[in-house]
């Protein structure tokens, strides 16, 4: 049966965000993941998590400056020692906080940068941050986003993320498969996600369109969820959507999984 774990930057908005860690558990999740812990100091994190028993499964390294629309530096020439501070920072929370992966994410493609240069800068920091992930016993994650939902955003399909992960040849480097990007970007979900299965160290979901709630959309969640079992696949499914009303009144589907 699949395992759902609750995405707190997205979901329980209701309340303040360290409050969020006692409504998921409430509300039945057993584990948590967020886009970034860095508000906060790790203590506090540390300290609801353990009131509420739940297991932080992933958050994301620094993405730059989010406030003025950055969203990751690992293509970016230039930042490369922005982002290895990052990476050490980001593995600090982890350690602190029992935190068994982290995600990278990529960036916006900036004007007049040549697609080489873009290319081989992320694939150098991903050969360092996945290096120094694998010091602490981490994965490192990549996922490919939608271009709608971010504009521009360097990493958009399963294939060139595969190709991008080969060419760095870490172990510890996995796939990040969001079914909702996936099935804006190429769709064919089923087969993708059993082609793919190794490479896959994280999956997250949310319906579309609208990006709310399994049942509120387009994607045929029961056949997934049962494919996925089918298939074999033992890690979590964060569920990274906004709630098309009340975050518990939305909880129908899952509840039957928890």
């Amino acid at each position: 049966m699949p395992r759902f774990n609750a995405n707190l930057s997205m979901m329980f908005n209701e309340v303040p965000f360290l409050d969020r860690f006692a409504a998921a558990a409430k509300a039945g999740f057993k584990a948590v993941e967020f886009l970034f812990p860095y508000d906060f100091n790790k203590e506090q994190i540390k300290g609801a998590l353990d009131r509420s028993g739940l297991t932080l499964i992933l958050h994301n390294m620094p993405p730059g400056d989010w406030a003025k629309g950055e969203r990751g530096m690992a293509i970016l020439p230039g930042r490369e020692a922005e982002f290895r501070a990052g990476v050490a920072k980001a593995i600090d929370y982890c350690a602190h906080l029992g935190c068994p992966q982290l995600h990278c994410m990529a960036g916006l493609v900036p004007a007049g940068v040549a697609p080489t240069a873009l290319r081989d800068t992320y694939i150098s920091n991903l050969r360092y941050a996945a290096a120094e992930a694998a010091k602490a016993d981490l994965k490192l994650l990549i996922e490919p986003i939608n271009p709608r939902d971010i504009p521009g955003y360097y990493l958009n399909t399963s294939k060139q993320a595969i190709e991008i992960m080969d060419i760095v040849g870490a172990p510890n480097l996995f796939l990040q498969y969001d079914i909702y990007h996936m099935q804006i970007v190429e769709g064919d979900l089923a087969p993708t996600m059993e082609r793919l299965l190794p490479r896959i160290g994280h999956m997250q979901l949310a319906d579309t369109p609208g990006r709310h709630e399994p049942g509120t959309g387009e994607i045929n969640y029961p056949f997934l969820f049962g494919h996925v079992d089918r298939i074999g696949y033992h890690g979590w499914i964060g569920c990274e959507y906004r709630p098309a009303g009340d975050t518990v009144a939305g909880l129908g589907w899952v509840k039957p999984y928890l």
